[in-house]
């Protein structure tokens, strides 16, 4: 009888597993789900287990909807209601390149584990698990077999361009995409604790299956950043290790081999990364290593979604509370950094196992060549510069406004939950202005923008008029490194590197030389500082004292009738109450 009962559970037992077995392992391990593929085994999952749910959240460039999976315990799906209850939200997003699955089915697999041994994942009590299954959906549907061109595996995968081409992960701030709209909207209705985004590394050759590239502790700063250092990466690296999957931090290598030692991948706020850690968020983006079997790179994508579940539950009344502190304390904070710059001088360093470089003739153009030896392994400590320090620091003004004409730029605001009112009738203010007195641009478009660089600014104290039903923007709140990194017009990703300013930049209006002669002649008899400032720009400057247009165009600069918008930034911060 006992033997009979036996029998009876294991099939059912089997049968089970069999049910929910996933396209990668039928496949021998060697393959990864399609898009429908992928999304049918998760609402399958939901029918069947009241504790997962899959819901679609806003549409995607590619037509499709941006699914997002829940898993809750205790079947309670409400955000608001499960952080009401002490619940720490652990959230992971796959697929922001498509050729890089990884995370594709290591998180089917973590889910389906959960689902059917529960028991096996206790810190689910108090955790709630978010999944974005696919978030490049057009790049998912691109599938192929070459684009990911030096990787091994899987068979076949999708591209890394979303369907109008875009590399989402550039996208976090600019929010060129449909796609990284529905990010933010799901990304602040689970304003999640701990955020892992997974990928796949190109680059140097080393031993690691698994890499990681976290936000910048100084960057992070306070509480979290020390959190992160001392305690949340030491327990992932050994938790990876005692798992099989000894990892390092992300091999930013390019132009020389990391046995030299490596700098920390800078997380600006483009990347998913920055971009939480603008909202006080621990983030990661997993970098499993190309060359090694899509297998190996998939378990090791699991022991570290798996490591974050248990790192979270251990220490989630901490992080729960630093986070709450933090939101708090940026409130008052005074001042903000705006661009950093890797410091060489300072280090840290690392225990590192690559192999050795070697170079020789290549078959292809005669010329050295770059070969990593396999078979001589490197076991060195090399230093890995992981300190950035402060380039442009602001002082927080006490608000913004910005005219309702950039309704843009209010609504990526408004996305990101900053708060704002109106102005409720016209009304002339003292405000700084910000006049751009130069900047670089390429030649080259970086993800449908020409970015603006090496920014100068020149600042005014003027009196503007502003219009009933202009935004006034207190910064005041938890989200002021978000208001000041976007509004801030030498911010390393601010609005206005990205172009949503540009047509400040070109003059609408000009003068006619011919006529202007007499009116500028009239100008400067009645103006003796503008006289002498034009006798000093001949004496110190050759060519424009040479240049007749050159000095009719500074005098029409320097009078009243030069367009008053032409190159003022359209954002204006007041200072004071």
């Amino acid at each position: 009888m006992q033997k009979t009962l036996l029998a009876v559970l294991l099939f059912f037992s089997t049968a089970a597993i069999a049910q929910y077995q996933t396209h990668f392992e039928k496949s021998g391990e060697k393959e990864t789900p399609t898009y429908d593929e992928g999304i049918t085994f998760y609402k399958l999952l939901a029918k069947n287990f009241p504790q997962i749910q899959i819901t679609e959240k806003g549409l995607t460039d590619s037509g499709k909807p941006l699914s997002l999976v829940l898993y809750s315990k205790n079947k309670i799906f409400d955000i608001k209601k499960l952080k009401a209850q002490g619940k720490a939200i652990y959230m992971i997003n796959n697929a922001i390149h498509p050729g890089e699955s990884d995370g594709v089915d290591a998180s089917m697999l973590l889910l389906r584990d959960i689902a059917l041994h529960p028991e096996k994942f206790p810190e689910l009590d108090s955790i709630v698990l978010a999944i974005i299954p696919f978030y490049n959906i057009g790049g998912a549907l691109n599938r192929n077999s070459t684009t990911r061109t030096n990787q091994d595996g899987p068979v076949e995968y999708g591209f890394r361009g979303n369907a109008r081409d875009y590399d989402l992960n550039r996208d976090f701030i600019k929010n060129d995409t449909r796609n990284a709209k529905s990010f933010a909207a799901i990304f602040h209705e689970l304003d999640p604790d701990l955020f892992a985004d997974t990928h796949v590394s190109n680059g140097a050759d080393y031993q690691y299956v698994m890499t990681l590239d976290y936000a910048q502790q100084d960057k992070l700063g306070g509480s979290l950043g020390k959190f992160q250092r001392e305690t949340f990466l030491p327990f992932m690296y050994k938790y990876l290790k005692e798992a099989g999957y000894e990892a390092t931090p992300y091999v930013n290598s390019w132009g020389q081999t990391p046995d030299k030692g490596f700098v920390q991948f800078p997380d600006w706020p483009r990347y998913s990364t920055g971009y939480a850690a603008l909202f006080h968020t621990l983030g990661v983006m997993t970098e499993t290593h190309m060359l090694k079997s899509y297998e190996k790179r998939v378990k090791a994508t699991y022991a570290y979604l798996h490591g974050n579940l248990k790192v979270l539950a251990q220490y989630r009344k901490s992080v729960l509370q630093m986070r709450t502190e933090t939101k708090e304390a940026v409130k008052t904070q005074e001042k903000f950094a705006i661009t950093w710059q890797n410091n060489k001088a300072k280090f840290t360093e690392i225990d590192f196992k690559g192999f050795t470089p070697e170079y020789y003739p290549s078959k292809v153009s005669g010329k050295d060549r770059l070969h990593y030896d396999r078979t001589k392994p490197l076991n060195v400590k090399v230093p890995f510069y992981d300190t950035y320090e402060p380039l442009d620091i602001v002082e927080k003004p006490t608000a913004y406004i910005i005219p309702q004409g950039w309704f843009n730029v209010i609504d990526l605001l408004k996305l990101n939950q900053v708060q704002m009112t109106q102005i409720e009738k016209d009304e002339e203010r003292e405000v700084e202005v910000y006049y751009i007195q130069s900047y670089d641009a390429p030649k080259q478009p970086f993800e449908g923008h020409y970015w603006h660089t090496n920014t100068e600014l020149r600042t005014e104290k003027k009196k503007v008029k502003f219009s009933k039903g202009d935004w006034y923007i207190p910064v005041n709140q938890w989200t002021n490194r978000y208001i000041i990194e976007t509004l801030e017009p030498k911010a390393v990703d601010s609005f206005f590197k990205w172009n949503f300013f540009d047509t400040i930049l070109q003059a609408k209006e000009g003068y006619s030389s011919y006529v202007f002669e007499d009116l500028a002649t009239d100008i400067l008899s009645k103006s003796p500082e503008l006289q002498k400032s034009l006798e000093d720009k001949r004496k110190s400057d050759e060519t424009f004292s040479k240049s007749g247009d050159a000095q009719l165009r500074f005098i029409y600069e320097n009078s009243p009738y030069r367009e008053k918008e032409y190159l003022r930034y359209p954002v204006f911060r007041v200072m004071g109450k």
